[in-house]
């Protein structure tokens, strides 16, 4: 074999090689080693899923969202003197003259009751219910290292059944704030708490429903509804998402027994959120107001006014010298829009007023004696009731 028959040998393996590489190269890529860093992937092994198993996204524990959580929780208990209203009987000038004025002293007592409590800031202020420290004398949080000092009121709010505490104290955990307003209907939930004094348990469940209201609770309602255990001395406490986050602050429970049936009630951080901001800001929730009385439309009350739709409020009385008379609002006119956006009932134009801040114009959308009017009035601070 000569040299050039050789060179064309060789020619040939290569190009027959090329060839083959170039159809591998389409045909078969997963198997060419192209270099670079190669990234290691642990993926969790997963049963195969049968007929009879349903898939899961949740957490198979909450323990982490428990920890991050449970500290910034704390138990409250109040005190208050409380004097027993005297007998009638005592009253009476017969039983005065065998018994004597001692007789008739009024007797005072000792009345305790407990709650539980958030630590919203590190500076240590606590967001709790209105109910559980009011007309306290004497107001004691019992921290997670044990602790039990002294609370002062900050500001409350009994339209939302909130109060904010202050204790001497800095560094301490805060709970951290989440979105409340993303909650879904089957997100998973855990209210955190001191049940009748037991100590700080755990209870787990769904949120049943969003946006609870006209329960007659509190003035101002926007409830979210769970299923997670909720019984007395848990008010106050948080209830917070499997992340660990305050998405509300427990506040009443449905119940023909006095115990969990099921169906209780939290004040969403949101609303928790700019309550205790306004309280801390300014020392007390600054709410829009007019001074209007509003009833809702009945078919039969809107047939008698001669109004074609229950959409709207009726002005059922003004209250003499407020922002509704000033601005020359009547009873017997029929709010349809606030600002231009359509009013369905009184509760949600109590709602949207009430979150204006004072001094804020507002244009009125009126019916008045079938013909439709605009009014411009001021909104002004909502009276302390």
């Amino acid at each position: 074999m000569n040299l050039g028959k050789t060179i064309q040998f060789l020619f040939q393996v290569l190009t027959v090689g090329l060839a083959a590489f170039i159809v591998l190269v389409f045909l078969k890529p997963e198997l060419i080693n192209r270099g670079g860093t190669v990234v290691e992937i642990l993926q969790e092994t997963k049963p195969p899923v049968t007929t009879t198993s349903i898939p899961s996204s949740g957490p198979v524990s909450y323990a982490s969202a428990v920890e991050d959580t449970s500290s910034s929780v704390v138990n409250i208990y109040t005190a208050k003197i409380v004097t027993e209203r005297a007998n009638p009987l005592q009253d009476d000038p017969f039983f005065r003259r065998f018994f004597g004025d001692n007789a008739v002293t009024p007797r005072k007592r000792l009345e305790t009751s407990l709650g539980s409590g958030v630590i919203v800031s590190p500076q240590g202020y606590i967001l709790t219910n209105n109910h559980v420290i009011q007309g306290a004398d004497e107001i004691r949080v019992v921290l997670a290292n044990g602790e039990t000092p002294l609370a002062k009121i900050v500001g409350t709010d009994p339209d939302t059944d909130l109060a904010v505490l202050k204790i001497n104290y800095t560094k301490l955990p805060a709970i951290t704030i989440g979105q409340s307003d993303a909650l879904r209907v089957g997100d998973v939930v855990l209210a955190i708490g001191n049940p009748f004094g037991v100590g700080q348990t755990v209870t787990m469940g769904i949120v049943s429903a969003t946006g609870r209201n006209q329960l007659g609770i509190n003035t101002f309602e926007n409830f979210i509804q769970t299923d997670a255990a909720i019984n007395p001395g848990n008010s106050g406490g948080a209830l917070i998402n499997a992340n660990g986050k305050l998405v509300g602050v427990n506040t009443a429970i449905f119940s023909r027994s006095g115990g969990s049936q099921g169906i209780g009630f939290a004040i969403p951080a949101s609303l928790a959120r700019n309550v205790m901001q306004e309280i801390i800001e300014h020392g007390r929730v600054r709410r829009g107001w007019l001074g209007i009385e509003a009833q809702d439309l009945t078919p039969q009350l809107a047939e008698s006014l001669g109004f074609e739709s229950t959409a709207g409020v009726l002005v059922a009385g003004v209250l003499q010298g407020g922002p509704a008379e000033q601005a020359d609002i009547k009873a017997g006119d029929i709010v349809v829009t606030i600002n231009f956006k359509p009013v369905n009932n009184s509760r949600d134009s109590l709602n949207q007023i009430a979150g204006m801040a004072p001094g804020t114009d507002i244009t009125l959308g009126l019916i008045r004696q079938g013909a439709k009017i605009e009014i411009k009035a001021m909104v002004s601070e909502r009276p302390k009731r």
